[in-house]
């Protein structure tokens, strides 16, 4: 599939138009980057794993009935993407308190609630991305309420679906964020990836971080972290 003009340059991924309409092709990068672009590196190989990763996952949520916008990985760093209109909301989901749930409700990570936690947060950088509740999604008319209780009910299955596969790798899946789109028929797809990138994986037994956090706590270690996931992720995957 040939790759046309660029949609979006994102330090991370790019995403460019392809020369069948119906279609996006998604090119992971080496760049990694937090706190909106102030710091950034490249990590060698990075590209290669995410595009990996995004494949074994992808393909693994179909077979289990989760409709994604995820086609098949073309290259070594590309994967190829139904077009959809992106809905600006982003729903992460949280087994175990991390990040920015620890820090906006003073919580010591590695908190386990007795329930999960969905938080809805608005996709707009130049808003640093607020934290928003459904209300707020439905007045601003980015999805009805419809929409939404079909959005929860994709992330509530994918977090089903995944805790499992990673469980059995001893992996712990902290959190994930997920975003959706609309085919031009209306459907609803889960349209990002789960990666290192957007996800938070510890080790059950010595909570080691495996994702992007090792780079924004100066951690070091990130390819080979990255690397880990990956490995482990797929053998169970075999």
């Amino acid at each position: 599939m040939k790759r046309n003009e660029i949609l979006k340059d994102r330090i991370s991924v790019r995403e460019y138009a392809a020369d069948n309409q119906k279609f996006v092709i998604e090119e992971f990068t080496d760049s990694i980057s937090v706190f909106n672009g102030i710091k950034m590196a490249d990590i060698e190989g990075k590209g290669e794993i995410m595009a990996a990763m995004a494949e074994e996952l992808g393909c693994y949520l179909r077979t289990k009935g989760i409709e994604a916008r995820f086609v098949e990985r073309i290259s070594s760093n590309e994967i190829l993407c139904l077009k959809t209109e992106i809905i600006p909301l982003e729903i992460v989901t949280r087994n175990i308190v991390a990040g920015s749930m620890a820090g906006r409700l003073g919580i010591e990570e590695g908190l386990r609630p007795g329930n999960t936690i969905y938080d809805l947060f608005y996709c707009s950088p130049e808003l640093e991305n607020p934290l928003i509740n459904d209300h707020h999604a439905v007045a601003l008319g980015f999805a009805g309420y419809d929409e939404l209780d079909e959005m929860y009910s994709v992330a509530r299955k994918v977090n089903g679906i995944l805790s499992v596969l990673f469980d059995r790798a001893g992996i712990a899946l902290v959190d994930f964020r997920l975003c959706f789109g609309k085919l031009p028929d209306g459907r609803i797809v889960a349209a990002s990836e789960i990666t290192p990138d957007t996800a938070r994986f510890w080790d059950k037994e010595t909570g080691e971080r495996l994702d992007k956090d090792r780079f924004r706590m100066d951690m070091g270690k990130i390819g080979d972290s990255y690397r880990s996931l990956y490995q482990r992720m797929k053998s169970v995957l075999q």
